[in-house]
């Protein structure tokens, strides 16, 4: 457990650590059905609400889905439009009115909910010797999930808290710097003083981990996709190497990981099913690795439908209502079906169907989103249309990876012909993009998986961190809610680089001196419209 002291936050509300509920490597060890129960527990801590604090002290502890959110609100993608958006538990990732510096909620969730899935996954790793040629099948798979896992969350640390250079913070004494690693056989003594692993150190160590997976999981195939299996490794490299620039390599691997997964990208009828639409991946061939709410032991509050599906009449969503930003919307043609996830001021260009009624439909605000659908439409009994799959990882992305990387690395017009075949196959027809320069190219493939994977943030937030696209939410009929919203920033927003929480610089000494400055206050809404914000760091453009 990497913060061992009590965090004293900004608000009234005092922080109690909690005591991992996972098991240790020895009891793991103990037998392979314990070892079969750790990993089968996998899922359910990955969406597991108030998994860091154990009870309801903030509504942003959700495990995973809570990172989906987050990092869309950080794309400025994202707004809460209706009269009650202080029920946005998210909405401070969207703008800088709130702290975020190391003593916030937004830089120590995400860190200590990803340490904590790191260490259930290091019980399992430690565990198990893998260098016993006679291991069975299972238990090499297990171990497999393990290491796909355990690489899957130091990515989303690492695009986190590695920055990037932007004119608003100076980020030069830390660029290149990730965060500490920690693995079964680091000790106590050593946690104290772990340094930040180097961009190379990290990518190396990620990649070891998923070269590990692909040899445990190659002849091991888990019982359902709530677990990763070969093609989600392949997908997991991909993504590493694109973080990494490695774009031959990405492009291999995007292109390994939707030939071993066998899936087909959302239809039509898949994207706007009014009772299952983003909540069942049993109903699509889409879907690589989701997780999925037990109505057991969710709340109606901290679950991801009561935060993102505004049809849902529980949880804040109703309240909020979460819809895209317009200008955002104005670049999806009418011809492609994924505009109609999002409500058009002018209701009659589609037949929007809901589980509500038409009344719903009118009454709702002009680019609400319906992308996120109540399970089996039941917008009244949270426990059962809140029980729904989650993505974590969909073919989609694979294919957009590949564009870009095949632009990258064979030649723009490879990239144009990859991005055009996906989307006139499987999104619109009439859909005919054409460049001969790469960032072009480069941005082009971002707006496309900004539409695609629209809520679901760690699809596309480490590409637009990468990419250095440049934010504009204050422009000429903005629907930004709020002035605090209408933020403009050039390359990145400082707030993409998430500070590292002081509780664990007070704990590892190595770490004195090497955190990433405090964006709060850096950018205040409204930012001169259709102009990027000023900064004290133009040394860094």
């Amino acid at each position: 457990m990497l913060v061992a002291s009590s965090l004293t936050l900004t608000s009234c509300i005092e922080e109690v650590l909690p005591e991992s509920s996972t098991a240790t490597a020895e009891q793991v060890g103990a037998s392979s059905s314990a070892l079969e129960a750790s990993v089968s527990g996998i899922p359910a801590q990955m969406c597991q609400g108030y998994l860091v604090y154990g009870d309801q002290v903030h509504e942003t502890d959700m495990a995973f889905p809570q990172l989906l959110i987050a990092m869309t609100e950080m794309l400025g993608d994202m707004y809460p439009l209706g009269e009650n958006s202080g029920y946005d538990w998210y909405r401070n990732y969207n703008t800088f009115s709130s702290n975020y510096g190391d003593n916030s909620y937004m830089s120590y969730l995400p860190w200590r909910t990803l340490y904590m899935f790191i260490k259930t996954a290091n019980d399992v790793i430690g565990a198990v010797d893998i260098t016993n040629e006679n291991l069975p099948n299972d238990i090499k798979g297990y171990a497999g999930i393990a290491y796909a896992c355990r690489a899957m969350h130091y990515y989303f640390l690492t695009t986190l808290y590695e920055p990037v250079a932007n004119i608003y913070t100076d980020c030069s004494d830390v660029l290149g710097l990730t965060v500490p690693i920690v693995k079964p056989e680091t000790t106590g003594d050593q946690i104290k003083n772990n340094p930040r692993a180097t961009h190379d150190e990290m990518v190396a160590f990620m990649l070891e981990d998923l070269q590990i997976a692909e040899s445990l999981l190659s002849n091991y195939t888990p019982e359902s996709k709530y677990l990763p299996n070969l093609a989600c490794v392949y997908g997991l490299m991909a993504r590493v190497y694109m973080w990494d620039e490695q774009y031959a390599n990405a492009a291999t691997y995007a292109r390994k990981a939707i030939d071993a997964s066998g899936c087909t990208p959302l239809t039509k009828e898949q994207w706007l099913d009014v009772n299952n639409g983003f909540n069942n991946m049993a109903t699509n061939n889409a879907w690589m690795w989701g997780i999925k709410y037990s109505p057991e032991n969710m709340g109606n509050l901290c679950n991801f439908t009561g935060h993102m599906s505004g049809e849902a009449d529980w949880g804040y969503s109703s309240l909020t209502l979460p819809g895209i930003d317009k200008s955002l919307y104005d670049q999806i043609a009418f011809s492609d079906f994924r505009k109609y996830t999002f409500l058009d001021p002018d209701r009659s260009v589609y037949p929007y169907e809901t589980c509500r009624d038409q009344a719903w439909i009118d009454d709702a605000k002009d680019y609400q989103a319906i992308k996120f659908r109540c399970l089996g439409g039941d917008w009244q009994d949270y426990a059962v249309g809140g029980a729904v799959d989650v993505p974590v990882m969909r073919v989609e992305e694979m294919y957009l990876i590949e564009a870009e990387a095949l632009g990258m690395s064979e030649g723009v017009a490879a990239g144009v012909a990859a991005l055009n075949s996906f989307m006139q196959t499987y999104r619109d027809a009439t859909y005919n993009f054409a460049t001969t320069d790469a960032r072009t190219l480069q941005l082009q493939v971002l707006l496309q998986m900004r539409i695609e994977f629209w809520g679901e943030g760690t699809s596309v937030f480490p590409t637009a961190k990468r990419l250095k696209p440049g934010v504009i939410r204050n422009y000429e009929g903005t629907n930004a809610p709020a002035d605090i919203f209408k933020i403009n920033c050039a390359g990145i927003k400082p707030n993409w680089n998430l500070v590292i929480p002081y509780t664990e610089v007070e704990n590892n000494v190595a770490l004195e001196g090497k955190n990433n400055p405090d964006p709060t206050t850096t950018v205040t809404g409204p930012s001169p419209v259709g102009e990027y914000a000023p900064g004290n760091n133009a040394a860094a453009e």
